[in-house]
């Protein structure tokens, strides 16, 4: 009976959720008294998405309209990396916003290192990116997982595959 569980730490968002939110916000830029003329896009990419409008004022005002509408659909406001303002043509601004997925290496061994040091009986393997922790008992399990979510890493941590 010396069997294990485990579970393993990612950082993903569901992309349906965040198409959703994309569409929400392209509504609201239109509908928008203030934002109506201002010409203003936002796309979504692969793994970006592209803002496209006349004024860094706007594109304030684009950005709270993003961070409502994903935290109203439980994505994370980590996933967002706001890229640098570049000028467009026609006095316009664009900025990229890269989309967060996966734990980079360096976070993976930060996570590795802190349930190492401080949970003897339980294992953090690196595995791409993710992490997998496994222990003999669930409650263990049940208490680093309590124990991450204490911890604010720059990534949104997820704990799936939990065996």
């Amino acid at each position: 009976m010396a069997s294990t569980f485990s579970f393993d730490i990612v950082s993903d968002f569901d992309r349906q959720e965040l198409v959703n939110a994309i569409d929400q916000v392209n509504r609201d830029v239109n509908s928008r008294y203030d934002l109506k003329d201002t010409k203003t896009e936002v796309e979504l990419g692969e793994q970006s998405i592209t803002v496209s409008t006349d004024s860094e004022f706007t594109l304030e005002s684009v950005h709270n309209i993003l961070r409502e509408k994903a935290a109203k659909r439980n994505l994370s406001q980590k996933i967002f990396e706001f890229g640098k303002v570049e000028s467009a043509s026609g006095n316009r601004v664009r900025q990229e916003i890269k989309l967060q997925k996966g734990i980079s290496q360096e976070i993976a061994k930060q996570i590795s290192k802190l349930i190492r040091d401080e949970f003897k009986k339980i294992q953090a393997s690196i595995q791409g990116d993710a992490v997998r922790v496994s222990a003999k008992s669930k409650d263990e399990l049940q208490t680093v997982i309590q124990r991450l979510k204490q911890e604010d890493y720059p990534v949104a941590l997820q704990f799936t595959n939990y065996r």
